[in-house]
């Protein structure tokens, strides 16, 4: 039986699938949230921000694992560093982290934010496993409902994507939250590869719309990145819900 655990994003995408399981291996729970929550059974809600350092040294006050889902857009690495500065005060002894495919290769922000985060965890003192994944599934369909609320939708040419399901994520994130610190473990991937127009293609189908596809070219540094495939990864662990069966879950 492992200590208590808290898990930052608890509420958010992953946390929703995280947490149950982590329930359902009898762990110990704690949700740092922003807002308030009622009490539930078996989980334990502290109120913090990690983004302004409030309450961030109170939430991990006792616990033994701290399980670091919450990811701000622009700001991923400031909020870890502040999570991380009160792990090593307080000595923990395990920090997970989830980060993403290519992080440390993509030019753009989103990406280095997590690079600079991968570092900080690293080099922060605290036994940690890092674990990076592909794009959602969730994420994947929120990008192309987007871009098919235009009357034409522009598809950059040779991008590919391995998207993942995020239930598979948070399989293997709790496995290695019950498991001992492992550093940068392998990377966690979808079972097959699209180019973005089979995405878009596959929802369209799916949502049973039509609209016409204008390829284009992804500009910059980061268009160069995407078309020379340095994104992928084929040496990981492979996830095993695909797009479609994702697509067929979500809109019947």
């Amino acid at each position: 039986m492992t200590g208590t655990i808290l898990v930052t994003g608890g509420t958010g995408t992953l946390g929703s699938h995280v947490v149950p399981l982590l329930l359902d291996a009898e762990a110990k729970v704690r949700l740092l949230s922003r807002k308030a929550h009622e009490p539930a059974a078996g989980i334990e809600y502290v109120t913090g921000d990690l983004l302004k350092n409030e309450g961030v040294a109170a939430a991990i006050d006792g616990a033994e694992t701290v399980l670091h889902l919450a990811g701000d857009a622009k700001n991923d690495d400031v909020a870890t560093g502040h999570l991380v500065d009160a792990a090593a005060r307080a000595g923990v002894r395990h920090l997970v982290y989830i980060s993403v495919t290519a992080a440390d290769v993509v030019p753009l922000g989103y990406f280095r934010a997590k690079a600079n985060s991968e570092r900080i965890v690293a080099e922060s003192g605290v036994p940690f496993t890092t674990l990076r994944a592909a794009q959602f599934h969730d994420l994947v369909l929120t990008a192309v409902r987007t871009l098919t609320k235009l009357p034409v939708v522009p598809t950059p040419r040779g991008v590919r994507l391995q998207p993942v399901d995020s239930r598979d994520v948070a399989a293997e994130l709790v496995e290695l939250a019950l498991d001992g610190p492992a550093g940068l473990v392998p990377d966690l991937v979808g079972p097959k590869v699209y180019e973005l127009a089979e995405l878009v293609r596959g929802y369209l189908h799916a949502a049973e719309k039509r609209r016409p596809l204008l390829p284009v070219r992804m500009p910059g540094k980061a268009g160069k990145v995407y078309r020379a495939g340095a994104n992928m990864t084929f040496d990981g662990k492979f996830g095993r819900r695909t797009w479609e069966e994702f697509l067929v879950e979500q809109l019947g």
